[in-house]
């Protein structure tokens, strides 16, 4: 009977990630392998008019409301972003702080197009978490130095490190 139950029922919000728009071209001359330029998609090329990160993802906030906009115009029910984050390499200064400025506009740009998508656009956004709140292995490369989160861990690409956290700006 869960064929039936699942045919005839409904969600109460759609939950989705966003970290990144994507362009992406045509090319008829070419196979797709060497269409695959940015960010591990196929036919993805970079956008001018957007900055990137250390791994060339584009930071496109416009492109979170555009996303929301879309969402929720075609489904009209809530939406949840459930991770939405900005990678990159954290250096300590001589006083052993990271200051991830980029970190922060990056969060507060998404967050403020977010924000407009409700307040101007009349989206029905329930909710808003970060990717991390701690530094992961990254799911996208594997590896330590790749770092999402607010708090900094104390380990490297192979593991090593005293796992100390630090908060990061």
């Amino acid at each position: 009977g869960d064929d039936v139950i699942l045919r005839e029922g409904t969600v109460d919000y759609i939950g989705f990630s966003y970290y990144m728009s994507t362009v992406v071209k045509h090319d008829n001359e070419s196979s797709v392998e060497d269409n695959v330029v940015n960010g591990g998609l196929p036919n993805s090329v970079d956008n001018p008019y957007i900055k990137k990160s250390d791994w060339g993802w584009a930071i496109d906030p416009v492109g979170l409301r555009y996303t929301l906009n879309a969402l929720y115009n075609r489904y009209q029910i809530p939406l949840f972003i459930v991770e939405n984050g900005f990678g990159a390499v954290d250096e300590f200064d001589e006083n052993r702080q990271i200051h991830d400025d980029y970190r922060v506009d990056y969060l507060r740009e998404h967050i403020k197009a977010a924000i407009d998508a409700v307040d101007k656009d009349g989206v029905d956004l329930m909710g808003y978490t970060p990717w991390g709140i701690i530094d992961i292995v990254s799911f996208t490369t594997g590896e330590m130095k790749k770092r999402y989160g607010l708090i900094h861990v104390d380990r490297d690409n192979e593991g090593n490190g005293s796992r100390e956290r630090t908060k990061k700006d």
